[in-house]
């Protein structure tokens, strides 16, 4: 275990599989505090005790509640500062895409929903837990962004679209929130989670020669520069995306 966030407590969103899970285990090794969140109860709690398995000292709380509703945030932000007393990093990685392909056969009350849940939602918890802690005691949020948030990709459009949009998010609240939060991205190219299931199944080998690196990304790739960005050892980054990608974007496809 590390302990360069002993003392401090942390909220993962969407973290009962995949990404979210892995922030967790991560967070935990590096010696802090885990509050985690997903919309329900049973997987979330299940991942809590898996998280408690490991055998870390920080404590593990699990909060379930749909991130695309403001009453369920404030409940989850308040739960996991009444547990461990502070919010010190907020990691927002619920993400949902029940769209795919062309946008102008988009069922537009989905698209909404695609930028509530993916962008307005993110804004939601940062707004929680400034209020609850960060505006007075600083801290570090991370938003999981993608890489089909920086370069189109005609399959995943609307999802894109949200994940452009949360990257300027990013940004802009670095800018307001600064210098006592620090707020960046991280944009993953395909992961091999659930999530990204329809990406790869049907052909993994092909899905990842794509890739300078020769594979597809695990959850662990992505949790450990979230790890990182969250730590005092990024303490003068903040509005920066960081890709973890494999190399994707620098062959100039995707």
């Amino acid at each position: 275990m590390s302990d360069e966030l002993v003392g401090k407590s942390a909220l993962v969103t969407g973290a009962s599989r995949g990404i979210g899970f892995a922030v967790a285990s991560e967070l935990l090794r590096r010696g802090a505090n885990v509050a985690v969140t997903a919309r329900k109860q049973g997987p979330l709690e299940e991942a809590a005790e898996q998280l408690r398995g490991l055998g870390y000292a920080g404590k593990v709380l699990a909060v379930a509640g749909n991130s695309g509703e403001a009453g369920a945030r404030a409940e989850q932000v308040a739960a996991a500062v009444a547990q461990f007393g502070s919010l010190d990093v907020l990691i927002n990685n619920t993400g949902i895409n029940p769209v795919y392909g062309s946008l102008m056969e988009a069922d537009l009350d989905a698209v909404r929903k695609i930028f509530d849940v993916n962008v307005v939602a993110a804004l939601g918890y940062v707004q929680e837990a400034y209020r609850a802690w960060m505006g007075e005691h600083g801290g570090a949020v991370v938003n999981v962004a993608s890489v089909a948030g920086l370069r189109s990709t005609g399959v995943i459009a609307a999802y894109g679209a949200s994940k452009a949009a949360l990257i300027r998010l990013t940004e802009e609240l670095a800018w307001q929130l600064g210098p006592k939060i620090r707020v960046n991205a991280v944009a993953p190219g395909v992961i091999k989670t659930k999530f990204a299931d329809a990406l790869y199944s049907a052909d993994e080998e092909a899905a990842a020669a794509v890739y300078p690196m020769k594979r597809l990304g695990s959850p662990e790739d992505v949790a450990g520069l979230i790890g990182f960005l969250a730590s005092d050892e990024s303490g003068w980054i903040t509005g920066t995306t960081i890709r973890v990608d494999g190399g994707l974007l620098a062959t100039g496809g995707i």
